[in-house]
């Protein structure tokens, strides 16, 4: 029996990745040059390669595809200038400090990602965004408002595009929550996961 890739212990970390006050539940996987800041991840999350992911929670079971970037940070625009010498003061000068005020606010400002989301290739998230459990973003679409549940948005900005199943279905499988059952429980139910579509899974398990 070949041991599984993944593990409940650890996450699986590809190559060249930069990781900042980060963690991590079980099962995670993160994508190669990727880099993360301020993030928490949960059980069985992953993300493709080269991801930009900051000031950001992310549910369990959560698809994020290649070069998407979840809390992409603003610059002040009500300020004088825009750029980070006034914030990143340390870098231009001996005697000056970064702004340690700006970055607590940018790292106050959390995205939230729902349970069993896709995320598609190169989508962007803003910051305070949060994405509906069971939602779909496309690829490429920049989402700058919340995403309700189980909802499929698209474009720049995002927009709804059709609900991905009936609301009266989502409801009933967000309060299923099958994204918190057990490992074993998992296994278990595998091959309904792979054979029954929504409803059909509800009349079995909810």
């Amino acid at each position: 029996m070949t041991e599984p890739r993944l593990k409940a212990d650890r996450p699986f970390i590809h190559t060249d990745c930069q990781i900042h006050e980060s963690r991590f539940g079980a099962y995670v996987e993160i994508g190669a040059g990727t880099r993360l800041n301020n993030t928490v991840w949960g059980d069985y999350s992953y993300c493709d390669r080269t991801c930009d992911v900051a000031n950001a929670q992310i549910g369990k079971f959560a698809n994020i595809a290649s070069f998407t970037r979840i809390g992409a940070t603003d610059h002040p625009m009500e300020k004088a200038s825009l750029h980070h010498f006034h914030y990143r003061s340390a870098d231009y000068w001996a005697d000056a400090e970064h702004d340690a005020d700006w970055f607590a606010h940018r790292a106050s400002r959390m995205a939230q990602i729902g349970h069993d989301t896709w995320i598609g290739h190169a989508a962007i998230i803003k910051p305070e965004v949060t994405i509906g459990h069971g939602a779909v973003i496309a690829s490429g679409a920049v989402v700058t408002k919340d995403v309700a549940p189980y909802t499929i948005v698209a474009g720049v900005a995002a927009t709804e595009v059709r609900r991905r199943i009936p609301e009266h279905v989502a409801e009933r499988m967000m309060e299923l929550a099958w994204w918190d059952w057990s490992h074993e429980v998992l296994r278990e139910r595998l091959a309904d996961f792979r054979t029954l579509k929504a409803e059909a899974f509800l009349e079995k398990y909810a």
